[in-house]
């Protein structure tokens, strides 16, 4: 399974903070509110937020009166973010790949994964693995790009426009073939996953999941109204999210 930790590249670490400091980002604008809208009752519960980030979702989880939750992240420069903004005595720490989760010796009653699953190489295992440290009909909420966005081998999937300079289709490849892709973003060399989304959903449900809602989020009128340039969403979706339960 990958290991790669690219959140830890000065250069990419920089570009990706000063992205998510900005209020204007798709990640805000549309990933997140549709992401809220899917959360279960957290009341009681435990929560594992894999790949955690700054662990501003680990707060919020809190907040909705979750009982424990365990933040892991393999960047140390993230988590120590996390650890100066998004304290609480509620909230757990730790340094680790999202995809050693088996070696927790632990259980959780939900597990949240906001846009890292791309960068999981073999997710059939990753699956399993899953499913293996959730509590009895514990449940599942994860976005990932598109793979619509993932798709195209050299990242390179663009809008064509007409006379006017309008966005009116998207144009991308490679749809059905699975694997590694290699892109710029910030730095060259960026290593994500494209997996069909058959590739998924067959993976989650192979596991032992029960598919409870799928969701290709496109921006609602405030979002558009505070970002014009998100109606081009319209026309291809960026994020996928899928919402699952334990069998």
């Amino acid at each position: 399974m990958s290991r790669q930790n690219i959140f830890d590249n000065e250069t990419f670490f920089n570009g990706y903070k000063a992205l998510r400091e900005s209020d204007c980002n798709a990640n805000d604008l549309i990933e997140q509110p549709a992401m809220r809208k899917l959360l279960p009752d957290l009341n009681g519960k435990s929560v594992l937020d894999l790949g955690c980030g700054y662990g501003h979702n680990c707060v919020d989880f809190v907040g909705l009166g979750a009982a424990r939750v365990v933040g892991i992240d393999i960047s140390e420069k993230m988590l120590a973010v996390a650890e100066k903004e998004s304290a609480d005595a509620k909230i757990e720490y730790r340094n680790m790949s999202m995809t050693d989760i088996s070696t927790l010796n632990e259980k959780f009653d939900f597990l949240y994964s906001s846009l890292a699953f791309h960068y999981v190489r073999d997710f059939d295992a990753f699956a399993k693995d899953m499913h293996s440290v959730l509590n009895a009909s514990g449940q599942l909420l994860f976005s990932q790009e598109h793979p619509i966005i993932t798709a195209t081998v050299d990242g390179a999937g663009h809008f064509n426009k007409d006379e006017n300079g309008n966005r009116i289709s998207y144009t991308f490849s490679n749809y059905n073939q699975s694997g590694e892709r290699k892109i710029h973003w910030y730095v060259d060399g960026v290593v994500k996953y494209h997996r069909t989304f058959s590739d998924i959903i067959t993976a989650l449900a192979k596991a032992g999941f029960v598919i409870e809602e799928v969701c290709e989020p496109v921006p609602e009128e405030w979002a558009i109204q505070k970002l014009p340039t998100l109606a081009k969403e319209y026309i291809k979706p960026n994020f996928l999210i899928v919402k699952a339960r334990k069998a």
